[in-house]
């Protein structure tokens, strides 16, 4: 039972923050693709987002959103499937395991507090840009888009490493 409940823990894993990162690390360049801003965060940009192809970089963005959001939600069986497999290997008090939780509940609280209502506010600028071209201005959403989501990766990244490496573990890994 207990290599079922990690495989699945593996592949929720997988299939739920994979997809969010990712979309989450598309969310800031296609942000500023939309608003016709330079990547330096200058604000130099010409407003070419509100041109031709807008309309394309809106239905990315829209869909690089909801992509973080529904796979956010399937994100729920990761934990859920982790505290079983570790109730399974009776490791729920080691520290690495205790350090694990708290970085993914970290994760998560950029994510759903930080990073989705993020996206939704540079969302609806990137819309209002497109409906009015004049109104197209700079905006520091895409640089602090891309740092939310650097931290939100990296902290999954350091559960990735202490999930492998497991401190005291009697694998041998």
């Amino acid at each position: 039972m207990t290599k079922l409940l990690l495989s699945l823990h593996v592949l929720a894993a997988l299939v739920a923050v994979g997809p969010v990162a990712v979309a989450a690390s598309m969310f800031p360049a296609t942000l500023r693709r939309a608003l016709g801003t330079s990547g330096d965060g200058n604000g130099d940009g010409d407003g070419a987002g509100a041109g031709a192809g807008a309309g394309d970089v809106l239905t990315a963005l829209r869909t690089l959103h909801r992509i973080c959001r529904v796979y956010a939600g399937v994100g729920i069986a990761v934990p859920l499937f982790g505290f079983a497999t570790a109730g399974s290997l009776g490791v729920l008090g080691d520290i690495w395991l205790i350090a694990s939780i708290l970085l993914t509940a970290a994760a998560a609280g950029v994510l759903a507090l930080l990073i989705l209502p993020a996206q939704g506010r540079a969302l609806a600028q990137a819309e209002s840009s497109a409906s009015s071209p004049s109104s197209a201005h700079s905006s520091s959403a895409p640089g602090g888009l891309a740092m939310l989501t650097g931290v939100f990766n990296l902290l999954w990244a350091a559960v990735t490493v202490l999930m492998i490496i497991r401190p005291g573990s009697t694998t041998g890994v």
